[in-house]
């Protein structure tokens, strides 16, 4: 299956890359773009990014990009209930690969919290959102079974998360895998983006976004509930 051959809806657009490489190169540049003219727009701009494996690359060409970084806001759709050294820690990803040379200048807004518990935490990170700008770019992946971000399909808070005039804007969520637990900004937040793209790479994640198309239960695939006008998908095999 060639990512052209989706069905997808209107307003949705579709890039594909030959590989990883050239991905990451030009995701970095259209987000470094947008992040300037947000900047340009109101003196500040937000980022707001996954975690995972697959956006490291992304992650060290955006690092790259000329940008006042001091008048950016960073912070995670989702981060994984683990202190910030720990290897599945989205916010030590980030402070690896992103917030380095010029882009460590930027503002990182944490959803972990070490001294309280995940509710806790995650009451704690609706606060802080709270105060946020408006989101100006949101960079969302996709897992095999159809979650985004930590929206993951029988997460006890999954209904919750989900609703689209929610109040809240982070919710503790259940993993299927280890570590269980994890923090996720809420569908109402996520949505609220000027610029949303989903990145994702390999033909099973096509598969996946194909099977998402084909239906409409958000519950069962939450990736659905993004799969409105205005999303850009970044594809490469």
């Amino acid at each position: 299956m060639a990512i052209s051959e989706l069905k997808l809806p209107q307003g949705v657009s579709a890039h594909a890359f030959k590989n990883p490489v050239l991905l990451a190169d030009g995701l970095a540049l259209k987000v470094a773009e947008q992040l300037r003219a947000a900047i340009e727009a109101r003196g500040t701009a937000v980022l707001v990014v996954s975690g995972g494996r697959s956006p490291v690359a992304f992650f060290q060409n955006l690092a790259k990009q000329a940008l006042d970084w001091s008048k950016v806001v960073v912070t995670l759709a989702d981060e994984r209930w683990v202190p910030v050294e720990h290897a599945d820690s989205n916010a030590g990803l980030l402070k690896r690969y992103l917030l380095q040379g010029p882009a460590a200048r930027a503002k990182f807004l944490s959803l972990y919290s070490a001294t309280a518990n995940l509710e806790e935490a995650a009451q704690n990170a609706d606060r802080l959102l709270a105060e946020l700008p408006p989101i100006d770019v949101l960079i969302l992946g996709m897992g095999d079974d159809g979650h985004t971000a930590s929206l993951f399909p029988d997460s006890p808070n999954l209904a919750d998360a989900l609703k689209l005039d929610g109040s809240r804007r982070c919710w503790p969520m259940l993993a299927p895998t280890v570590p269980h637990q994890r923090l996720s900004m809420s569908r109402a937040l996520l949505a609220s983006a000027t610029h949303k793209v989903l990145s994702i790479s390999g033909q099973s994640k096509l598969t996946t976004l194909n099977a998402a198309l084909a239906g409409d239960d958000v519950a069962a695939m939450p990736i659905r509930a993004f799969l409105q006008p205005t999303l850009e998908i970044y594809w490469c095999p």
